[in-house]
């Protein structure tokens, strides 16, 4: 990562400015990085034509910025920010390229397990690659994993209207680079960050933060789009409570094989959801819309490192064959590779 000048903007791309990408780059822009956006559709004509707004705290924040469909007009990057979804993010990588020159970081902020995992890892599962998340090693090849800066996001947000972003809740991303160490590139993406207003911990254990956030969206996630139920109902009702517990300690024993540490135990992990209310989790929204569930990064991941540690997953694997059912028939679940390479452009919409 080259030296910067007191006062000199960071070039940041942000790949996908849909909600939570947009969020960040508004702020970002707004704090003096140099920042460009990857959109498309009426989304991206509202962005060029009047900038992106975002609605935060009751007031309006607006910044002009560079925005395309195509990433080969913007250069090389200091920090490409992937806020895609995961199967999109598959999808994407290749397009990549033209940004990555020979420094860029590549943070990757979507939901579930990451394609570079295992990299960094000692033993017998150094450098695995996770297929269901990166099927061919897709990102893999095209990104490397020398890039990857991790981040797990607790901002809710959504896009009102065309160019035009609402933040929910929460301000907190955790960065940490998969080797664990802090490094300069991570320390100057925290500090923009922070500069930005956000919370931005730098987590040399960034997998064990993975793992608690996915520990929620694993069960909660599939278990909401199969019933309609709302997060607070999944968390205390009798039987979704149980189900989501088994499901939960599946996947405990699981991390647990491959180094993590919990931080709280299940129940206060499911305690802590059912405080949150009402909510309609993100796979629910996403059936709701018609659009594609981020079914692979959130659960099938963990069933193939259930395989891989020999470790059983009745509840895991019962609920997985509902849920990918459920998206087949309403046309939901893309199947790598095939039924992906269409499905790329929703999240930057």
């Amino acid at each position: 990562m080259r030296k910067w000048a007191a006062g000199e903007g960071m070039k940041i791309c942000i790949y996908g400015a849909g909600a939570i990408g947009g969020y960040i780059g508004v702020l970002m822009k707004l704090a003096g990085a140099d920042v460009s956006l990857i959109a498309r559709g009426a989304h991206l004509e509202a962005i060029k034509k009047n900038g992106l707004k975002l609605l935060i705290g009751g007031g309006e924040k607006s910044a002009k910025m560079t925005a395309t469909s195509d990433p080969a007009e913007l250069g090389h990057q200091d920090y490409v920010i992937v806020a895609l979804k995961a199967h999109q993010a598959w999808e994407a990588a290749e397009q990549m390229k033209p940004l990555l020159g020979l420094h860029t970081a590549v943070v990757t902020a979507q939901n579930g397990l990451p394609w570079w995992y295992f990299y960094g890892f000692e033993g017998q599962y150094a450098n695995r690659r996770i297929e269901s998340v990166d099927p061919g090693d897709r990102q893999w090849s095209a990104i490397s994993p020398e890039r990857a800066i991790g981040c797990t996001v607790y901002p809710a947000a959504e896009i009102s209207s065309p160019g035009v972003i609402k933040h929910v809740s929460g301000d907190k991303f955790g960065l940490g680079e998969p080797t664990k160490k802090v490094t300069e590139r991570v320390q100057k993406l925290s500090q923009l960050f922070e500069q930005s207003g956000l919370k931005a911990p730098i987590l040399p254990e960034i997998r064990n933060d993975i793992w608690l956030k996915l520990w929620g969206n694993l069960c909660f996630n599939p278990i909401s789009a199969l019933t309609r139920a709302t997060l607070d109902i999944v968390a205390t009702d009798p039987g979704t409570r149980a189900l989501s517990r088994n499901m939960m300690q599946e996947a405990e024993k699981i991390a647990r094989r491959i180094g993590v540490h919990f931080r709280v135990d299940v129940d206060r992990r499911i305690d802590g959801a059912a405080r949150v209310g009402a909510h309609r989790t993100s796979m629910l929204q996403d059936v709701d819309k018609g659009r594609p569930i981020e079914l692979d990064a959130m659960l099938t991941s963990v069933q193939e490192l259930g395989r891989l540690t020999e470790v059983a997953t009745p509840h895991i694997d019962a609920v997985l064959a509902l849920a990918q059912q459920m998206g087949r028939v309403a046309g939901l679940y893309p199947t790598f590779p095939e039924d992906v390479q269409n499905e790329a452009e929703s999240a930057i919409d």
